[in-house]
């Protein structure tokens, strides 16, 4: 008995010690787990990925905006939206004058060629064409917001604007359109009288002018030249005589780079004690491509190919051809929905 007494002693120890073993090692895994959780939900606070969703609207130099944002850590947000601008008009002129190929402009007979048109069509032609200077830049953005601070509103934008090449445009306006057509009237005509065509071939259909006619029209407009609109002169000193297009229209488009980098600098601040209005304030550049191009109906590159073009337009092109980026200023106001 003393013998089996001992046996079951021993074992009950044995027991006992295995028991308490496994609580040690379930109390050591609990704790890691508990630690790895921890761990986990730290990691999780301190990125806080994906936990804000805002939606905004805004105004700047790149026009009338909305945009969507959230954060991608505590120190990097996120923000995509559309830019455009609205398509205020700006008015600007031409002087329309007289010109023949090679000899230049002609002073002092532009009132004589009106004449002419007058009793030609019964349109009275301006001297001057009026046009509109129309933005028309619209943009898909995408830019990133670091804050080198958490909890600081002070911030470092970078990304990029993505939008059609064509920035702006002027065109003439609907009352110049008859002066217009009235021009391209008198050019063509003009080119015929002066050609051997005005005696050998029909002026239109099967009509052809009479030999005596055609030499009192020549002696007429003889010297006269053509009528265009003096935008400037080229680089070797030539005028630049723009003539109206063939539907009897003057064009003239802005073009840049589609796609635009970014990088600036703002602030993002809370407006009011619920904190979930913000208010963002950006101060940055655009690189757009360097020097837009400016091009006329006619296939002259205004920003390249011409200078000293005179007046209001002169001053948009030297303002355009300023720009190699194009500053960008805005304000936006933004509701945290979560």
């Amino acid at each position: 008995m003393s013998h089996l007494h001992q046996i079951m002693s021993r074992s009950l120890i044995a027991l006992a010690l295995a028991a308490s073993a496994a609580t040690a090692a379930a109390q050591t895994a609990a704790t890691q787990a508990a630690a790895t959780a921890n761990c986990s939900q730290s990691v999780f606070k301190t990125h806080n990925i994906f936990t804000q969703l805002e939606v905004g609207a805004g105004i700047g130099t790149t026009g009338i905006g909305v945009n969507v944002a959230t954060n991608v850590t505590d120190y990097v947000r996120v923000r995509a939206g559309v830019d455009f601008t609205p398509h205020i008009r700006v008015p600007m002129s031409f002087s329309l004058q007289s010109y023949t190929d090679g000899g230049g402009v002609n002073a002092g007979n532009f009132e004589k060629m009106q004449n002419y048109m007058r009793r030609l069509t019964g349109v009275e032609v301006d001297d001057r064409v009026e046009l509109d200077g129309i933005p028309t830049m619209t943009n898909f953005k995408l830019l990133f917001d670091v804050y080198p601070w958490v909890g600081k509103g002070w911030r470092f934008t970078a990304g990029f604007y993505l939008g059609s090449r064509r920035t702006a445009k002027a065109i003439n306006t609907m009352g110049e359109m008859p002066s217009l057509l009235a021009v391209n009237i008198y050019n063509n005509f003009y080119d015929f009288i002066m050609s051997d065509d005005a005696i050998d071939k029909p002026i239109f259909g099967g009509t052809y002018l009479d030999p005596f006619m055609v030499d009192e029209i020549r002696e007429d407009l003889e010297g006269q030249g053509y009528m265009g609109i003096h935008v400037g002169d080229y680089k070797d000193g030539r005028p630049y005589m723009m003539q109206p297009d063939t539907d009897g229209m003057v064009k003239v488009n802005a073009f840049v780079n589609r796609f635009k980098p970014y990088v600036g600098v703002g602030y993002t601040g809370d407006l009011g004690k619920t904190h979930r209005w913000k208010l963002d304030v950006d101060c940055g550049v655009m690189m757009w491509g360097g020097t837009p191009s400016l091009i006329v109906h006619d296939g002259v590159n205004l920003s390249k190919d011409i200078v000293n073009i005179k007046g209001k337009p002169g001053d948009y092109v030297d303002m355009m051809k300023a720009f190699k980026v194009y500053p960008v200023v805005s304000v936006s106001v933004s509701y945290r929905f979560f």
